[in-house]
Parts: C-alpha cells; structure tokens; sequence
C-alpha cells in the first residue's frame, strides 16, 4: 500500500509491523518512526485504526478465554524452533 506521498518509511514496511506496535512490543525508535508515520499517512492511521478495533474487539469476544496448555506449549517449541531456524540463516 502507498498513499502516493514520499515517507522516510514506505507505508507497507508500516503496516507490517503495525500488529507489533500496537502490542506496544518494538523499541522506542522503531514506535517513534511508526507514531511519525502515521502523523503524516492518514491511509496508514486508517489501516491502523480499523486493525486496533478489530484487535480491541477479539478481545473483548474471546478475552476470557485461554489456550489449552498442549496447544500453548506446540505454539511456543515452534517459536522456538523458527527462531533458531532464523539464526541460523541470518549467521550464513
């Protein structure tokens, strides 16, 4: 997605990590270039805003809810297991 406007940060490299920084989980120079973004981008605010709402109300429908812990714990070995498969690549 563009929105036709030049951006220190091209708007599909922003809404890639928009899941993330929604969950408040990047460093603060990767929120910050994200907040400057958006500031500029409305097409980006927009896509960011219906994706918070969305995520808002997941929550709120399925908040209650946990993962049975065999599916939590076949979730995190495959974490695991790409992570190293990522390290691996990137040290080649």
């Amino acid at each position: 997605m563009s929105c036709g406007e030049h951006h220190d940060v091209d708007c599909g490299e922003i809404l890639q990590r928009v899941y993330v920084f929604i969950d408040n989980e990047l460093e603060d120079a990767s929120s910050d270039e994200i907040r400057q973004h958006l500031e500029e981008c409305a097409p980006c605010l927009d896509e960011y805003d219906l994706e918070r709402c969305v995520k808002k109300l997941v929550h709120r429908s399925c908040g209650s809810d946990h993962a049975p812990d065999a599916l939590r714990q076949k979730i995190l070995l495959r974490l695991t297991q790409i992570q190293i498969e990522t390290s691996i690549t990137t040290t080649d």
